[in-house]
């Protein structure tokens, strides 16, 4: 059954359509905005998976680059090969808000996929696609306890905007994505240009309160046109097995929870674990049902301890941030790096300068994007004791280091002062609660120790949430158990001045402006905790860039000038770049970029592009190189590239009989300029030269 509802969020219309495409999907849904318009799918298998241990969800966003008429750049001309970084962190934004409101007893593969076939400039159809997954959720048999509804908040001279033009957003001083329930928020995910906790808080809520129409139609949308909804699970627990392992496990867990050290705890639990299996008829009882109840009783414990003593698995309390250690300067070769250790987190991140030619290039559907910013997140499978192939950075990997590209780049130098690309390399080392936020704080120390003149340190803290009832305890800081066993983790990055980025995920159903403005508060504590820890290894930017960086220096010449030092096919710039060893960038109105390996280098590329680029003055003494000698006199070159002639009658005050008797090709002589002709041609004197020279004496 065709059916088509719209509505009006911020200024623009929304449409909703379903019945006409992909109609032997689950649930379908075209999503419509402008003319950005993103197809979306859910679908799941009419069988259960054995249980994996997780919920198998799948989320994919596509961009055809159809969409907005482009053909792909790549040697096939397709779409090919792995996801681009758009398309992984739209799966990752859609993926968030709706996880959490499955059945948790839901094993059938479920799969939602997001294509966007057609593309406006304006309009972004990240947003587009995350209400199309709740809508398709919604219409399709498949059982989901939403909708939600996501919605950008700009804040644009002191005003909130919800779902803006990106030529709007790009004056805007938050870029926030919010997810939310009728009730309650989901999801957050953005970057802040240092906004206080207040305006941030605000934009939520601003969201979540102008969101609900988005809400009201997907309703109206499922009760007229979608489909009856497949019977979960119960869930169905054996209270006598479930009685048994506690009691098997109840003095060991009290170790278990009592153990601060990670590797140490996980290594007890197994031991408690094998311990409580051989204490049950496995024959009577499965094996994954028994560590399946083991696990909850753990997570009672753990929860317990922390709601109802303040005592966390570590031992510290609940707004108590781990035991800080900063090094700089750590790697010799690096044009900056640090090492950051919080607790049993550690990251060593890295600092590379380059020139502009090392921007990253990217294809999107609006055109090519140039990035002079990266930061590269690699979680290394021994940095958490496993044993795993390396193949490349995950989606984690991925949307991690996003995460913390964002609050770092609000701190950046502008290009105009600092025309240096900039990439962050972070090899996390060890892993216990928040790596990523490990990454922006080593990242911050490693661009100022290789002297980067950034606003200000960064720092970042991942915030725990634990909600039994009416209890609520907000965790700074968490540990990676308590991220696992835990209701929420949420990311807030900043400066001293305020907030920078931010990322929250639940595991319940939401959290509401009390618990959001809480966890906020105690960031900002926590933050500034890091901060001073921070300032301690490196306050401010070194003066002066790294010795192993390259070295930058600018000049501007005519621009009639620059196919002198171009050259015909790029000959004279290519030489020029080998002989120095130098980046040369030109620029059409005759800027001059020079990225060289010592200020040396880079003095001596000024020098030869200055002569290559000068106009003989008429008059003046240069000391050029015999070039070749004829016998009617011999040319010197007195600027690069640039030779004159100086005639046998004009190399001395007497009569010479061969030229040779006075020059020899090589040889470097002061000669003056007499003439510059029409055609360029030039006149010199070494007997000119030879009078001056004896008259200032």
């Amino acid at each position: 059954m065709y059916k088509r509802l719209e509505v009006v969020v911020g200024d623009r219309n929304m449409i909703f359509e379903t019945g006409k495409l992909a109609k032997q999907a689950s649930g379908s849904v075209m999503i419509s905005c402008g003319e950005t318009m993103v197809l979306v799918t859910a679908v799941a298998e009419k069988n259960a998976k054995e249980d994996m241990g997780f919920m198998p969800l799948t989320i994919e966003y596509q961009e055809r680059l159809y969409a907005a008429g482009r053909i792909p750049g790549n040697y096939f001309r397709r779409e090919i090969g792995r996801p681009s970084e758009k398309e992984i962190l739209t799966s990752r934004l859609i993926d968030r808000p709706l996880r959490p409101l499955f059945p948790k007893t839901w094993k059938a593969e479920t799969q939602v996929i997001a294509t966007v076939l057609s593309a406006e400039t304006e309009i972004d159809p990240d947003i587009l696609a995350m209400n199309g997954a709740s809508a398709a959720l919604a219409l399709s048999d498949i059982p989901w306890s939403g909708p939600v509804a996501a919605g950008r908040v700009a804040y644009i001279d002191g005003a909130y905007v919800l779902n803006p033009s990106k030529s709007k957003l790009a004056g805007s001083a938050l870029n926030l994505v919010v997810a939310c329930t009728e009730n309650a928020v989901v999801m957050v995910e953005g970057r802040s240009e240092e906004q206080s906790e207040e305006v941030v808080l605000e934009a939520i809520f601003f969201a979540h309160e102008h969101l609900q129409p988005l809400i009201a139609l997907q309703k109206t949308l499922q009760a007229e046109a979608g489909k009856a909804k497949r019977a979960a699970a119960l869930p169905v627990v054996n209270e006598a097995l479930q009685a048994k392992v506690e009691e098997l496990a109840a003095a060991g867990m009290e170790q278990v929870v009592n153990t601060a050290e990670k590797m140490e705890r996980s290594n007890r639990y197994d031991v408690l674990k094998d311990e409580v299996l051989a204490g049950i008829d496995l024959d009577l009882h499965k094996k994954d049902e028994v560590i399946e109840l083991l696990d909850a009783y753990r997570k009672k414990i753990m929860r317990d301890r922390i709601v109802n003593q303040g005592i966390r698995l570590d031992g510290r309390s609940v707004d108590q941030v781990r035991p800080i250690e900063c090094e700089v300067g750590v790697l010799p070769k690096a044009h900056g790096s640090a090492l950051f250790t919080r607790g049993e987190t550690q990251a060593l991140v890295v600092a590379t300068l380059g020139s502009e030619r090392d921007e990253l290039h990217i294809e999107g559907l609006n055109g090519d994007v140039y990035r002079r910013f990266m930061l590269h997140y690699n979680f290394q499978p021994f940095c958490v004791g496993e044993v795993r192939a390396l193949r490349g950075p995950s989606r984690r990997d991925i949307g991690h280091g996003t995460l913390a590209r964002r609050g770092v780049e609000a701190v950046l130098p502008e290009p105009a002062n600092f025309p240096y690309t900039m990439r962050l390399t972070s090899e996390v080392l060890e892993s216990n609660g928040s790596s990523s936020m490990a990454t922006v704080c080593g990242g911050s120390l490693a661009l100022m120790d290789a002297g980067v003149p950034i606003k200000g340190p960064v720092s970042g803290v991942a915030m725990g949430l634990i909600k039994e009832g009416d209890k609520v305890v907000v965790l700074t800081d968490i540990l990676g158990d308590e991220d696992h066993l835990g209701d929420m983790d949420f990311k807030v990055v900043g400066t001293a001045n305020g907030i920078s980025s931010l990322q929250m995920d639940i595991k319940i159903n939401g959290v509401d402006r009390q618990i959001m403005g809480l966890a906020l508060a105690q960031a900002k504590d926590g933050r500034l905790h890091i901060l001073e820890k921070m300032n301690e290894a490196i306050g401010i930017p070194r003066k002066e860039i790294a010795d192993h960086a390259p070295k930058f220096v600018s000049m501007k010449i005519n621009s009639d000038k620059i196919r002198d030092i171009i050259g015909p096919g790029g000959k004279i710039i290519r030489e020029m770049t080998a002989e120095f060893d130098a980046k040369i960038d030109v620029e059409d109105d005759g800027t001059i970029k020079i990225f060289a390996k010592s200020n040396e280098s880079a003095e001596a590329l000024m020098a030869h592009i200055e002569g290559l680029t000068a106009i003989p003055e008429v008059g003046r003494i240069y000391n050029g190189t015999v070039k070749t000698i004829k016998d009617f006199g011999a040319f010197v070159e007195i600027l690069p590239g640039t030779d004159g002639m100086v005639h046998i009658s004009e190399l001395a005050a007497t009569r010479v009989s061969k030229v040779e008797d006075v020059l020899k090709e090589g040889e470097r002589v002061k000669v003056k300029v007499l003439e510059v002709d029409s055609r360029g041609r030039i006149r010199l004197s070494r007997k000119a030269a030879l009078e001056e020279a004896e008259a200032t004496n």
